[in-house]
């Protein structure tokens, strides 16, 4: 029997047989699920055990005048930290602008070694009825629902390719199942009339349709105890020019931005990679990356603006597979996809202010430290109250004088909970 085709317990123990894992680690991975193990089989392939993260939320984020509560899931604390943070200081002036565009999702259809482009060009744009027809006939309940085949532009790439992008409009969906059903289906018949076998149909994740989230506030809410809001607002705006001209600044800001955006991605049951790649693809140019967010001074208020292109759902695939992503949408209020790429677009916004703000006034190692400290006290072995215990007794982030820490705190008897 090959590895795929095994149960979980028998890919695990085969891995022990072979020497790849422990059977400690094998009792682990069969104890460490959150999801039925039925659906976490179905879900990957080689499946052996899950794989779980901490769910947060980004509290009381003001978006377009609605309090929201945003679901967040990550291993790094400070991120959850630093977007509710981020959240407190814009909600007294009203909290994130967001708006959102037409949510459609682009594929392309390619042809090589065609002898006439020209003349496939004018075929394509001729029979533009009968495409959409098979659009329809490939997915009749998308059209049902309001979507569907939106147009097909055909053009000629390099001299060479014969390139049809097509536009899709999945409704809820993220699209990417639903439009490569469709894409394969009107490949075959345009292969019928060019006598050719198509290169390729499938998606693209490039997304021209871009979320704005916007903020305006009072310096006074950037104030830290050692500097005035008009100063950190000074230096955010500082920081944010440099990102425009120095790509190794911007690579960095758009990290920043990225921990909130995948965190909420995640918990929403969507594709991370895919808006990776869409937002990183939109933040590149000729000259290297350019910043996703920018700040500037006006009236006196600082003012942020952030564009993102959002490829998500709010139905299908792992999103209605995963009982949390289930509860991240309750939690969120995620009814429509606009709903959703607001509450990712605003929790990137405000999460880049929260990080801008401590670049440039107490830093960001103080903070983010000690929430790592925690982390510390885990992998140094304690659990239970032992953690809070030990985390108050750390003066150090090396792993052995953790350990040492927390033989010394059992060895005082000041806890009862321990495992052997």
């Amino acid at each position: 029997m090959k590895f795929y085709q095994m149960t979980p317990a028998a890919r695990r123990a085969a891995l022990v047989a072979e020497g790849a894992l422990t059977p400690a680690a094998a009792d682990q991975l069969a104890t460490s699920g959150a999801l039925p193990a039925a659906v976490a089989d179905a879900l990957s392939e080689n499946q052996i055990g899950q794989f779980t993260l901490p769910f947060g939320v980004c509290r009381n984020l003001v978006i377009n005048g609605q309090l929201t509560q945003v679901p967040m899931v990550t291993e790094e604390p400070s991120v959850v930290a630093a977007a509710s943070n981020g959240a407190r200081m814009v909600r007294a002036s009203g909290g994130v602008h967001v708006t959102t565009a037409p949510h459609l999702v682009t594929g392309e259809i390619v042809f090589d070694h065609l002898t006439d482009l020209p003349a496939a060009v004018q075929l394509v744009s001729d029979r533009q009825a009968e495409l959409t027809a098979v659009a329809a006939a490939a997915h009749p309940s998308l059209v049902d629902r309001g979507g569907g085949l939106r147009g097909v532009t055909p053009s000629i790439v390099a001299a060479r390719w014969l390139k049809l992008q097509v536009t899709i409009d999945p409704q809820a969906a993220m699209g990417a199942n639903l439009v490569n059903t469709l894409l394969e289906a009107m490949a075959a018949v345009v292969g019928e009339w060019l006598h050719a076998e198509p290169l390729v149909a499938i998606l693209s994740n490039q997304v021209p349709e871009q979320t704005v989230a916007t903020v305006t506030l009072a310096p006074a809410a950037l104030a830290t105890r050692d500097h005035s809001g008009q100063a950190i607002a000074e230096r955010v705006v500082a920081l944010s020019e440099l990102a425009q001209v120095d790509s190794d600044r911007a690579v960095t800001h758009n990290k920043g931005i990225m921990n909130g955006v995948n965190a909420v991605v995640l918990a929403s049951g969507n594709d991370t990679r895919a808006v990776a790649a869409a937002v990183f693809a939109s933040a590149t140019s000729a000259t290297g990356m350019q910043p996703l967010s920018r700040w500037w001074l006006a009236a006196d208020q600082l003012h942020g603006e952030l564009r993102l292109p959002l490829p998500v759902g709010v139905v299908g695939g792992a999103i209605s597979a995963l009982p949390l992503a289930q509860v991240a949408s309750t939690l969120g209020q995620w009814h429509t996809v606009a709903q959703l790429q607001a509450a990712i677009a605003a929790v990137g916004l405000v999460q880049n202010l929260a990080a801008l703000r401590a670049l440039v006034g107490p830093g960001i190692q103080a903070g983010h430290m000690a929430l790592q400290a925690h982390a510390l006290a885990i992998a140094a072995g304690a659990t239970g109250s032992e953690i809070q215990a030990l985390v108050a007794r750390l003066h150090t982030k090396d792993l052995a004088a953790a350990r040492r820490e927390l033989a010394a705190l059992r060895k005082e008897g000041q806890h009862d909970n321990h495992r052997h």
